[in-house]
């Protein structure tokens, strides 16, 4: 199976925060063109994040790059507990952030868990975020408090359950499992995805790169008052891109609950994008790179 072929390469470095070496993917501006600036790209669940190379080789100004891998996810260290709290997201990001872009507002863009993360920090840290892209992230499904018993039981169970990954004997059954989630998905970028979503394990199979710890059902419901609350707080533009064969995010914009969401946030765009679905940066991600860039501006 031949893989994608970069048109920019990137390069890794590793950061302490919080205990964890961090793995960042930056793809560095061409030295022949003026720099446009610096994105900020932040990626879903059990994603990593050299899956937003395909959107940056779509971008047609010289833009500076940064990508994390979450923690427990791609090179970025597991956090060696058994399961993941989303306020970590959070401390990580403006961890990271003083890091690499001290004392300045930064332009995000931010796909699905990513989104969410974006979201509420830039609620938490308005002064940090300047214009922010979602990508289908914007909110889960609202719980109820009478859900509490259920959920606190069945975190419990799934915690003396454990939780692990499938693995593959080979990349080329990585891309199979890819091209299966993701129809739209060619061979090519499968391939390409496949060499930065498994790693090889000690018995020489290959495992997905992310803890299998991120596989425990959150113990806190989604607390969308407390969400909201945040989103409030957002200085920044917010462009929400959606994609139309995405089955729950295009139904969701036709609803009350995105209406009362929408209203929490100072300033929302939302754009569909037609012949994608969940993973629209994979499917279409020169109209992304279109609306990224000229949105950010």
């Amino acid at each position: 199976m031949t893989s994608y072929l970069p048109r920019r390469n990137s390069r890794s470095e590793f950061h302490p925060v919080r205990g964890l070496d961090y793995h960042v993917r930056i793809w560095d501006p061409s030295p022949e063109r003026p720099q446009q600036g610096t994105l900020v790209l932040l990626h879903g669940w059990m994603d990593v994040s050299a899956s937003f190379q395909f959107l940056v080789d779509a971008f047609e100004r010289n833009w500076r790059v940064i990508a994390p891998d979450w923690r427990g996810f791609g090179l970025t260290g597991a956090s060696g507990v058994d399961n993941y709290w989303f306020p970590d997201y959070l401390a990580d990001l403006d961890f990271l952030l003083d890091a690499l872009l001290p004392d300045q507002a930064v332009d995000l863009v931010a796909h699905s868990m990513g989104g969410n993360v974006a979201t509420v920090y830039a609620g938490v840290r308005p002064q940090r975020v300047r214009k922010l892209v979602n990508l289908e992230g914007l909110g889960m499904q609202s719980a109820r408090p009478e859900q509490a018993p259920g959920r606190y039981a069945q975190w419990i169970d799934e915690l003396k359950q454990g939780a692990r990954l499938r693995d593959y004997a080979t990349r080329a059954e990585v891309a199979q499992r890819l091209i299966s989630n993701n129809p739209r998905l060619s061979q090519a970028k499968a391939a390409f995805l496949a060499e930065h979503w498994a790693l090889p394990g000690a018995d020489g199979r290959f495992v997905l790169a992310g803890d299998p710890a991120h596989k425990i059902v959150n113990a806190q419901l989604y607390r969308v008052e407390e969400v909201l609350a945040c989103w409030r707080e957002v200085r920044a533009d917010v462009l929400l891109v959606v994609a139309k064969q995405s089955e729950r995010w295009h139904a969701f914009l036709h609803t009350d609950e995105f209406q009362r969401r929408k209203r929490a946030l100072r300033s929302l765009q939302t754009v569909i994008i037609d012949g994608a679905g969940h993973m629209l940066h994979h499917d279409q991600p020169q109209e992304v790179a279109r609306l990224v860039e000229g949105f950010v501006g």
